[in-house]
Formats: C-alpha cells, sequence, structure tokens
C-alpha cells in the first residue's frame, strides 16, 4: 500500500503501554489492521474512533496494567462465587473475557475497540448460548485519562454494560531513566540483574507505592495517584458515541481517589466500588428476586490491592531491568 502514517506508527517501536492517535480513514484503518493479521503480528494493537476518525495504536501492556485488569475480574467473580444461598448453576454462568475486539456503529462510520477485560454471563434457550456484558474494566498506565475515559464509556454507552470501571493509574517522573548496560557474558549480565532485584525487592519494603531507585537508575517512579472511576448508563437517552463525565455516572461519587503520592488514602473500601451489587454480575431475569439483585458485592480490599499492586509494579520494574541489561556483541 501507498505510504500511511498509521502503518509507520504501527511500525515504530513503542514502550510498554503507549498509545498514539493517528488521523486515518476508516479503510486505511482496515487495510493495516489486514497486514498486521498476515503478518500475524500480536503487538501493537489497533483500535478505530469511528466519531473521530481516529486510528489509536496501542503497545503491549505492561505487568501492573494487565495483572490489575485480571485481579479486579478475579476477585468479583470469587466474591459472587462466595455469596451463600445462591445456586451454584446460576454462579456457574459467570465468565471472563479480556482483550476482545468489539465493532459497533458510532455513527456513520463504525468504531473497534479492543476491551481491557469483561465479566459476562451465559445464557442458553431454545435460540442457543449467548453472552450478556455485564462488567468492563478498563487500566491506564501512560495513558491520558481522556482516552480511558472514551474506552470505558463505548463499553457502557455503545455496548451496554451495566457498570464500568476504570482504574487511572499515574506514574510520577522517573528522575533518572535507565540507559542500556551492557556485559561482556551472560553470567554477569544474571549476577547484575539478580543484585538489582534483591535491591527492588528491599525498595518495595520501604516504598510501596514507589519509587524504586537502584544507584542513580529509577526503575519505577513514585506512584502520583490511582483513581477508581465506576459507570453507568445515565437514565436519560444517550448516543452510543456519548463519552461519560464523571458527573453523568449513576454513581454518586463516581471517581474515588485511592493512592495519592505514594499512600493509599481510600480507606477499607472506597465508596464507588461499595454500590457495586449481585444484580450487575448477574442478569435479572436469572435471579427473579429484587433482594437478592441488590445485595452488595464486597471485593474490594486494601490488603487485596497493596499485595497486588505492589507484586505487579515490581514485575514492571523488572521487564524494564531486563530490556536494559544486555549481553555486548562480540
Amino acid at each position: 500500500m501507498e505510504h500511511s502514517e498509521l502503518l509507520a506508527a504501527v511500525r515504530r517501536p513503542l514502550s510498554p503501554d503507549t498509545q498514539i492517535e493517528v488521523q486515518a480513514t476508516r479503510e486505511e484503518y482496515d487495510n493495516v489492521q489486514d497486514i498486521i493479521e498476515e503478518e500475524n503480528v500480536k503487538f501493537p494493537r489497533i483500535h478505530y474512533d469511528g466519531t473521530r476518525q481516529v486510528a489509536i495504536v496501542s503497545a503491549m501492556p505492561t505487568p501492573l496494567h494487565g495483572e490489575m485488569v485480571g485481579q479486579l475480574l478475579r476477585t468479583i467473580s470469587r466474591a459472587v462465587d462466595k455469596m451463600p444461598g445462591l445456586a451454584e448453576s446460576i454462579k456457574d454462568g459467570i465468565t471472563i473475557a479480556t482483550d476482545m475486539r468489539n465493532t459497533k456503529d458510532t455513527g456513520e462510520t463504525p468504531t473497534t475497540r479492543n476491551w481491557d477485560g469483561a465479566l459476562r454471563y451465559l445464557t442458553k434457550d431454545e435460540t442457543g448460548p449467548s453472552h450478556t456484558l455485564m462488567i468492563a474494566v478498563e487500566v491506564g498506565l501512560s495513558q491520558t485519562y481522556a482516552s480511558l475515559r472514551a474506552a470505558i464509556s463505548y463499553s457502557v454507552c455503545a455496548l451496554n454494560c451495566r457498570v464500568g470501571i476504570a482504574m487511572y493509574i499515574k506514574e510520577g517522573n522517573r528522575s533518572k531513566r535507565p540507559s542500556p548496560k551492557y556485559y561482556d557474558t551472560l553470567e554477569e549480565k544474571l549476577a547484575a540483574v539478580g543484585a538489582i532485584e534483591n535491591a527492588l525487592k528491599s525498595q518495595l519494603q520501604a516504598h510501596p507505592f514507589g519509587p524504586l531507585v537502584v544507584g542513580e537508575d529509577t526503575w519505577f517512579g513514585t506512584i502520583a495517584s490511582v483513581a477508581l472511576e465506576t459507570s453507568r448508563k445515565p437514565p436519560d437517552e444517550i448516543t452510543p458515541d456519548t463519552v461519560l463525565d464523571p458527573s453523568q455516572s449513576f454513581f454518586k461519587q463516581a471517581k474515588f481517589q485511592i493512592v495519592e503520592e505514594s499512600g493509599f488514602v481510600a480507606g477499607e473500601v472506597p465508596p464507588n466500588l461499595a454500590e457495586i451489587t449481585l444484580g450487575d454480575c448477574i442478569p435479572t431475569h436469572i435471579l427473579r428476586d429484587n433482594t437478592i439483585e441488590e445485595t452488595p458485592v464486597n471485593f474490594f480490599y486494601q490488603d487485596w490491592f497493596e499485595g497486588s499492586f505492589g507484586s505487579s509494579m515490581f514485575q514492571t520494574a523488572m521487564e524494564r531491568v531486563m530490556d536494559k541489561c544486555r549481553v555486548r556483541r562480540s
């Protein structure tokens, strides 16, 4: 194909979790998507915002990004599974889907996005099996708040999920980003990586939300903030291309800060997550009981969050270590 700015963006090396936007037609997006599929390239992935006529190029997610998506969905599913008085046959309908492509008309041009993760419910009737989208999850690291909000709004307004949960993670500036480090042998490299790993583990004990620094190298910056935003479709009629503001959400407190300047500030359970109920996980016609439907799903706790977040932040730092530590070519 002739020169394509979108194809050039896809060919560029991108740091993990990077997202860039490129003005493109739907035809150009489809052509580049065909090339990616033919070459069997897993990352980067491309999405298309039909409303703005913009292609979105997404690099491979970091361990912190991927782990928080998985953990949020797993803890919700486990909380439902532990509920007494709920038949196992009903619980068995809950499924988890990650990184799934969805295309929907949001105007004259379709929009295509990959959600980070979703809780769905599988039903079977005379027409066959089908999934109902219940809760969608998006996590943003090294991503603008506006793009994260647009992604979760697509799941709420276009795909009609019951609740959208967006986690926005802001890593502070790393004062000195590590430069490549070269070693004469693999043994020397592995020894150096092991020493850095031990130092980072010690750092994590003292700084559970960063920074993780060894010598002059900052392998992970201070977590400036983590915010959890929950969104429901407003009762008023809205179009599929609507981007929700927190004030438009059905929740009284749609956005809640849980980490601020490297410290946990949310209390035991953020109020907006305390309002997620069983009816958000299982369709109404399956439960057939309003009382059960309104039962809170208690899935978010400080100990769980700090443990999961710290572990995956450490893994992300170690990915950066492995990327920068190299054996010198002879």
